[in-house]
Formats: C-alpha cells, sequence, structure tokens
C-alpha cells in the first residue's frame, strides 16, 4: 500500500465539517485558494454533503482552517467514492499537508469499506501528476477533454478543462513508474503552467492542445499512461 506515514506537522489537525459555521469557513477557504471562486464549493451543497454522511473535512493549523477536502459516494456495488476537491491555502503548502490529507482519506474510506477512491487533475500541472502518480502510485483510468466546461475561477479562468482521472485502490500497492526499457512514447509538460498562465496566456493555450493531442495520438494507438516523470512527462506503455 502507498506509503504515506510522513509525521503530522506540530498544530495540524484534521475535523468534519459538523456545524454550519464550518461548512461556511471550508467554503470560504476553497474559494481563496482557487482565487475567489464562489461557485466552486457553495455552502449549501457542502453542507447537504457532509450531512448524508460524505467525506467532507477541514484542515486546521492551531485552529486556523486552511485546507478542506470533500468527496462523495459512487454506486454502492462499485465501493468508491470521488474525492471532487480538495485545497491548501497559499501560505501553507509545501509542507507534506496535501500528503496528511490524503492519508486521512485513505483511512476514512477503508473504515467504511471503500476500496477505491477517483479524482481528476490538470495534466498540465507537474506538480499534481508527481504526487497523483509518483508518490501515491494510482492508476490513470481516462483522459476527458474540457471536462467540466468553461470554468471562472482564478486559476482555470481562460483554458479548457482537460482532466486526468485517477484510480487509487486505498489497500493495494502502488502502481510502480514503469522501468525504462517498458516506456515506448512520452509526452512533455510545461515545468510551471501556472505562471505561464499568468505571463503568457497564447503559450499556455499552446500547451494545452499539445499535450491532448499526444495523448491523444498515444491512446488511440492502444498504449496506456504508465506513470510520470519530472523531465519526461507522461509515460507510455503497452498495456
Amino acid at each position: 500500500m502507498a506509503d504515506l506515514s510522513a509525521v503530522t506537522p506540530p498544530g495540524i489537525e484534521i475535523r468534519p465539517l459538523d456545524t454550519v459555521e464550518e461548512v461556511f469557513r471550508a467554503s470560504a477557504v476553497l474559494s481563496e485558494v482557487w482565487g475567489g471562486d464562489k461557485s466552486g464549493m457553495p455552502p449549501n451543497l457542502l453542507r447537504a454533503l457532509a450531512h448524508s454522511g460524505n467525506y467532507a473535512v477541514g484542515l486546521y493549523a492551531h485552529e486556523r482552517m486552511v485546507g478542506a477536502s470533500v468527496a462523495f459516494f459512487a454506486a454502492p456495488a462499485a465501493r468508491s467514492m470521488h474525492s471532487h476537491i480538495t485545497g491548501v491555502l497559499p501560505g501553507f503548502r509545501s509542507q507534506g499537508l496535501g500528503r496528511v490529507l490524503k492519508q486521512h482519506q485513505r483511512e476514512w474510506a477503508l473504515a467504511r469499506d471503500v476500496g477505491n477512491i477517483t479524482w481528476t487533475f490538470d495534466p498540465l500541472v507537474a506538480r499534481n501528476a508527481h504526487f497523483n502518480l509518483r508518490v501515491l502510485g494510482t492508476r490513470v483510468t481516462e483522459y476527458l477533454v474540457n471536462h467540466y466546461g468553461p470554468m471562472d475561477d482564478g486559476v482555470n479562468r481562460g483554458d479548457e478543462s482537460d482532466r486526468i482521472m485517477v484510480s487509487w485502490a486505498v489497500a493495494a500497492r502502488p502502481v510502480p513508474t514503469p522501468e525504462d526499457d517498458s516506456v515506448v512514447a512520452h509526452v512533455e509538460v510545461p515545468r510551471d503552467i501556472e505562471t505561464l498562465r499568468r505571463e503568457n496566456p497564447a503559450d499556455a493555450a499552446a500547451w494545452r492542445s499539445r499535450v491532448r493531442d499526444a495523448v491523444a495520438r498515444h491512446l488511440a494507438s492502444g498504449l496506456v499512461i504508465g506513470g510520470f516523470d519530472d523531465d519526461r512527462g507522461y509515460l507510455f506503455i503497452r498495456p
């Protein structure tokens, strides 16, 4: 199983969103993470998901909520849940808190007999690809073109919402990065798409089209995404 055993930093705690006040604060935190978008996880929807037994938690640093994560159950027979949104405020990133949240989500899922957690991420965000495929060892299941349609938030505004869907078998060993001799193709991604979007939107859009077309071509030829490499990007293998 995936090694998520990093020590939780002092003062960090994860709690369920049990009250209306906590729900509104989590919604505000997620809005701030996504550049002021108030529609991403509105309080009424978050309250409904939390109250009906889905995964809805706040991440606290010394009693201040600095992150949140929300997931909901799939069809009963699937024994799966979908992690819809997870975010940490900018000043608290690069401290291992994403790993702490995923460890908590995994333990929560195992306690409820959930075998798989799915989620999507932007294929152009290299740090997320690294974390999802190399650190957690998830399995890529789909490449989704413009999955959410136009998004009017500070992170995604002006770009198309292509996403990679991954599935994390929480009780299994992580999917290893493929050995070099099994890699038959790769698709490079930009080092820092967020900065590129701000400074050169045309180049960012060109990356979107280039990656989308290359991935589609390899998938159509029967290859699958087997992993991610920080230098080469997505690694394609024969199934």
